[in-house]
């Protein structure tokens, strides 16, 4: 029987190195037990949490999850921190457990992202003590919808205090693989959401440009 920690490094181990890490997520992970000790429970739950069938045609929050970790796996090597920001891709939308209820017929899951970085928190914490690891996946996992609200001028979009806090070019990385982690896209969308990810990327440098904050590139 492993414990904890010997599980954490496995999958870490796979996170890093393999071309698609859902095939032992989704497959070996489960055979084998893994999610159903404390804190890996925390992602066995995402099976049971319904998406919009409009902007999720994947299904569960857990099928979305294992799309993006094998579209952050393309991309880790763009990443400063790779190790960061497949951690990042895996736990990215923890919080939908208890932020996802139905309103006026739709599936919302509103502030998933706040919840979702004190989630990540007590994920690694009972893992890890690398505390430079836990603050920049969990800040990763709480800034990630910040590519949707920047774009469509939403008022919880905050690039100043997201800047101060991340890189803007990992939420852009993170954001493409989160919104190309979405089942069977056409090419046609697959163009418009990395046009999406390039005006988000767009305004942060034109933030830096113009506001002279001290932000974190």
């Amino acid at each position: 029987m492993y414990i904890a920690w010997e599980i954490f490094k496995m999958l870490e181990e796979h996170l890093l190195l393999d071309d698609k890490p859902s095939k032992f997520l989704s497959y070996e992970a489960e055979e084998a037990g893994y999610f159903d000790r404390h804190p890996f429970t925390m992602l066995k739950k995402l099976k049971d949490i319904p998406q919009s069938p409009e902007h999720h045609p994947e299904g569960n929050v857990w099928n979305h999850t294992l799309l993006v970790v094998d579209e952050a796996a393309k991309r880790k090597d763009e990443s400063e921190d790779k190790r960061a920001f497949m951690w990042a891709a895996l736990l990215h939308d923890i919080g939908k457990a208890p932020a996802t209820r139905m309103k006026k017929g739709r599936i919302v899951a509103y502030d998933h992202d706040k919840m979702g970085a004190k989630m990540a928190v007590e994920f690694l914490e009972a893992l890890t003590d690398d505390r430079e690891l836990i603050g920049k996946v969990s800040k990763l996992v709480r800034w990630h919808m910040q590519i949707l609200f920047v774009v469509k001028d939403l008022p919880f979009a905050d690039l100043e205090n997201m800047m101060k806090q991340v890189s803007y070019k990992e939420v852009a990385l993170l954001g493409i693989c989160d919104r190309l982690g979405r089942g069977e896209l056409t090419q046609e969308r697959i163009q418009k959401e990395k046009e999406t990810v390039e005006l988000f990327v767009r305004k942060c440098e034109e933030r830096l440009r113009y506001s002279g904050c001290s932000c974190m590139e």
